[in-house]
Formats: structure tokens, sequence, C-alpha cells
């Protein structure tokens, strides 16, 4: 049993900031890949940003040089902080995870999802 638990999310005004959080807790062997994905209302889900076990990174073009991935590996936890924010960041945000369980099965998991909110 794995759970993605996010936390962070809220209502912002355009130019603020907020930190997102998403901590793996469960029979895990280990973390390979983790990012943020985000769904808006109407549109489809998008990636936003992922790191490697390795802390290789990849950002959205909509969000490089405003957002920062980063993780804990002793945590099992990633982080998302949001700078400069815009109204059309808007949307749900998602954790995902790659990751190995003790059995050696190896999937993608999905945290329940946290509202980011920016107001113009």
């Amino acid at each position: 049993q794995v759970q993605l638990v996010e936390s962070g999310g809220g209502v912002v005004q355009a130019g603020g900031s907020l930190r997102l959080s998403c901590a793996a807790s469960g029979s895990i062997s280990s973390i390979n890949a983790m990012g943020w994905y985000r769904q808006a209302p109407g549109k489809q889900r998008e990636l936003v940003a992922a790191i490697t076990s390795g802390s290789s990174t990849n950002y959205a073009d909509s969000v490089k040089g405003r957002f920062t991935i980063s993780r804990d590996n002793a945590k099992n936890t990633v982080y998302l902080q949001m700078n400069s924010l815009k109204p059309e960041d808007t949307a749900v945000y998602y954790c995902n995870a790659d990751l190995s369980i003790i059995t050696g099965l190896r999937r993608r998991y999905w945290g329940q999802g946290t509202q980011v909110t920016v107001s113009s």
C-alpha cells in the first residue's frame, strides 16, 4: 500500500508564492522520478515539473524561471516552490511518483490533488 499526500495549496494573489509538498509513504523500496502535474477546468492534465532520483529536473515552458522542484530522498518527499504566480496557474495540482514497492512491482502513483487558486 502506497500513499502520496499533498499539502500547501491555497488561494494567493497574482505575484505571490506557494510551496507544495508531497510525501510518499507505505511499502516503498525505491522512488525513481517524482513530479507535479496540474489540471485546470476544461483542460487536460499537464506536466508542470519532474525530478529524477539523481535530481535532474524538467519544467514546462510556462513555469520555467518561476517554479522550482526539489526532493528530500530521506523523507520520500517532493516539493514545488511556486513564485510569481499568475491567474493562469490556477488548477488542481497532482503529485506523481514512479516507484517500486517491496514486492518488486514498479508503477506510477498519484496523489489526491491540491487546489491552487491565483486571483488577479
